[in-house]
């Protein structure tokens, strides 16, 4: 108690912040920034700013299939927007960790309703988000309506990313080159045989080009 109370009357906000995150309770501001679809950045109303990563939910990567839709998904929700978040946790990141809510919108609720994130089981504490993501997937919304098999991104970040498993069909290269464009090199193209695939940067082999560019992948510029 004499370590917390010293602490509290040299740094009073940052003792405010610390149990707002360790211990539950609210945070209010705009939205100013969006990274993926489960973090955007909040402006709070005394003009801070806090990194929020949806409780619950997993969104897919950025070099995944669907990552960038789920990003746009989630800025339509909440982007500039005034948005309350009832904290559960700081993360290892220390990103605060809660769900947040536009009026009467639970946004991680949505974002699953979507399709544009899974209900992230190992940290599951609302058991309703998964009849949420079933019937999101019986209707094949967002990612669910894929092509290629679904990956969830807590696999998907393990590298066990074979949402197309390479084989002699194929053997189209989907490269992300340094400043994050996905480009595709089919078999004969000029880059092709000095192209390699790294498959943990969320590089991926296609089938047929077809499937790249629905994908989000581009042919080279040259």
């Amino acid at each position: 108690m004499v370590y917390i109370g010293s602490m509290f009357r040299r740094f009073p906000l940052l003792v405010l912040l610390l149990t707002s995150s360790a211990f539950g309770g609210e945070i209010s501001g705009k939205v100013i920034s969006i990274a993926d679809g489960d973090t955007f950045t909040l402006l709070t109303t005394d003009k801070q700013q806090v990194k929020i990563r949806l409780a619950e939910i997993d969104a897919p990567e950025s070099g995944q299939p669907y990552g960038t839709k789920s990003k746009q998904a989630l800025s339509g929700l909440v982007f500039g927007k005034d948005v309350r978040v009832v904290v559960q946790t700081t993360d290892r990141y220390g990103r605060t960790v809660g769900r947040p809510y536009v009026g009467g919108i639970d946004v991680s609720a949505e974002m699953v309703r979507m399709g544009a994130a899974w209900a992230y089981r190992e940290y599951l504490r609302d058991k309703a988000l998964l009849t949420i993501e079933a019937e999101a997937k019986v209707d094949k919304r967002g990612v669910w309506g894929l092509s290629e098999a679904s990956i969830p991104p807590w696999d998907w970040r393990r590298g066990l990313n074979n949402a197309v498993k390479r084989d002699d069909n194929c053997n189209i290269k989907g490269n992300i080159n340094s400043t994050g464009d996905r480009i595709y090199h089919a078999p004969g193209s000029r880059s092709y045989g000095a192209t390699k695939i790294n498959e943990s940067k969320g590089e991926r082999w296609f089938c047929n080009e077809a499937k790249a560019k629905a994908a989000g992948w581009r042919t080279p510029r040259h």
